[in-house]
């Protein structure tokens, strides 16, 4: 055989082999192209939920409406210029409230991408993108207007900015680094535990010498951030005596700090990795070990948040221990994840697996019983078109249970203003009748209220609604059917729209 069919030969595989290259990245970009429109665009056009109105307050009230004195912590975010700049170009709708938000999340798996790239291995960038969206947490803040995926935006880029100045040694690098991490508390008072992440890992790069950067720069930029987030962290102080007042789930335990941490989907990862490396017999490179400081940043991002919101949920008895107040740590779980699968996987394995994992995604999570699939499983939209269809009178009565939990004695009375933060739900999607406002939870002085609505108002009405979250609408369609001035009244639901409920009350026969 000559030297020119040999160097032909090697010609003629390299050129199918960068063949096969390009048409896998193909497939990759459109497999995340059809995932980015089924799980953050499609479901943009779907209603707000109760978070998200509270949004639409902010944002046309301000943060200085005297209303929000029963929840401080809402308006503290930078966030909400970006709602109120999309309406300001876009007009209202539930697609340009969120639109900011898919923009973020964009920009956090560009990120999360490159520091994939960075510490795992330089090809486990599609990977790690593909593990974080298997998180239905990862994806519902693509379409969700709240300050989550800004947040997530403004961490993943700190982290790669961090991991940039930590490598070149550079000022300005590392005031780059400081301004962007600055602006995470900025977003939400709860991302305080995140900036220990941040000092773990620079810690382990300049104490083993890992890094161009020495310890008078380290705490340099780190004293320069800690000025900037310093207002924001003696708000939060400030606040703390008023925790227990905005508590929504129970203290947890530790079942629900394993749940939250995601180790079977991890001890599922591994699993698949070793079953995948002895059925396709992988034999992993020894170069492509992660470096120490580069576990300590994935391990760190994967369980500090968590740990930290459990002790502090725990110690306090004031629970923080919420889904949405721990989204930033998902993007850990998907490193975490592929720094799991790199013991086992060959380099020119990564972008496969990748596109499997993301056709597995579209497959199994896709909801393609559904059409256009729900944001949230709270449908006031729906809800307050069928009230407004059913009730043609307009001083019909209607009442209203606030879906806010800070609505209780003494903050919620019957006085309270049914355009004030607690009834912001009434605002975005118009509510026809007469506004009775009840509060999240029962009390004495509500079912007084109540009792003196059964004699008076109801009765003379001849009819009325309850609207609201379906728990509440349940408990008080129970109360005032058992109330012995409705004896003889119809009552029925006029439509249940995933957890927001009408019912309605008639006497005699409606027409």
């Amino acid at each position: 055989m000559s030297e020119t069919h040999v160097i032909s030969v090697e010609h003629d595989q390299q050129a199918s082999k960068r063949g096969f290259t390009r048409g896998l990245d193909l497939l990759l970009i459109l497999a995340l192209a059809v995932c980015i429109v089924r799980f953050w665009i499609m479901p943009l056009p779907s209603s707000l939920w109760v978070d998200e109105m509270g949004t639409y307050f902010v944002v046309h009230h301000g943060a200085n409406d005297p209303t929000l004195q029963a929840a401080p912590q809402v308006p503290a975010s930078i966030y909400y210029v970006l709602p109120k700049f999309a309406e300001q170009v876009a007009g209202f709708s539930e697609i340009s409230y969120r639109f900011f938000s898919v923009i973020a999340m964009l920009g956090s798996l560009t990120a999360l991408a490159l520091i994939a790239r960075r510490l795992v291995h330089p090809n486990a960038g599609w990977f790690v993108v593909f593990a974080a969206m298997t998180s239905r947490g990862f994806n519902y803040q693509a379409d969700d207007a709240r300050p989550y995926a800004l947040g997530t935006f403004v961490f993943t880029v700190s982290i790669f900015l961090l991991i940039r100045w930590l490598d070149s040694g550079r000022w300005r690098d590392g005031v780059l680094f400081a301004a962007a991490a600055s602006l995470l508390w900025w977003v939400h008072m709860v991302f305080w535990p995140f900036y220990l992440i941040f000092a773990i890992y620079t810690a382990f790069r300049v104490s083993r010498s890992g890094t161009p950067t020495g310890w008078r720069q380290a705490i340099a930029v780190f004293a320069i951030m800690t000025c900037a987030v310093a207002p924001v962290a003696v708000r939060a102080v400030s606040l703390l005596h008023q925790a227990s007042a905005h508590v929504v789930v129970p203290v947890p335990r530790v079942r629900e700090l394993l749940l939250i941490l995601k180790l079977k989907a991890l001890i599922a990862t591994l699993a698949g990795a070793v079953l995948l490396s002895r059925l396709l017999r992988w034999r992993r490179t020894a170069d492509a070990w992660v470096s120490t400081a580069g576990i300590a940043l994935i391990l760190s991002w994967w369980l500090i948040d968590p740990l930290c919101l459990f002790a502090f949920s725990r110690i306090t008895g004031s629970s923080l221990f919420v889904a949405r107040y721990l989204y930033l740590a998902l993007p850990g779980v998907a490193l975490t994840a592929a720094l799991i699968v790199g013991l086992f996987i060959p380099a020119n394995w990564w972008k496969p697996l990748a596109l499997a994992l993301g056709i597995g995604i579209l497959v199994f999570m896709g909801q393609w019983r559904h059409p256009w699939p729900e944001h949230h499983n709270s449908n006031w939209r729906a809800a307050a078109a069928s009230l407004r269809g059913w009730a043609s009178e307009a001083n019909v009565p209607v009442v209203c249970p606030s879906p806010f939990i800070e609505s209780q004695p003494p903050v919620w009375n019957p006085d309270y203003p049914v355009r004030g933060f607690l009834y912001s739900n009434l605002a975005v999607y118009r509510t026809p009748g007469r506004i009775y406002p009840f509060p999240f939870v029962t009390s004495p002085e509500a079912e007084r209220y109540a009792r003196n609505l059964a004699n008076g108002a109801l009765v003379q009405s001849g009819r009325f609604a309850i609207y609201g979250g379906d728990r509440n609408v349940e408990f008080w369609r129970r109360w005032f059917a058992s109330r012995p001035e409705l004896t003889g009244w119809r009552n029925r639901r006029l439509g249940l729209f995933g957890d927001v409920e009408v019912a309605v009350f008639s006497k005699g026969p409606e027409s």
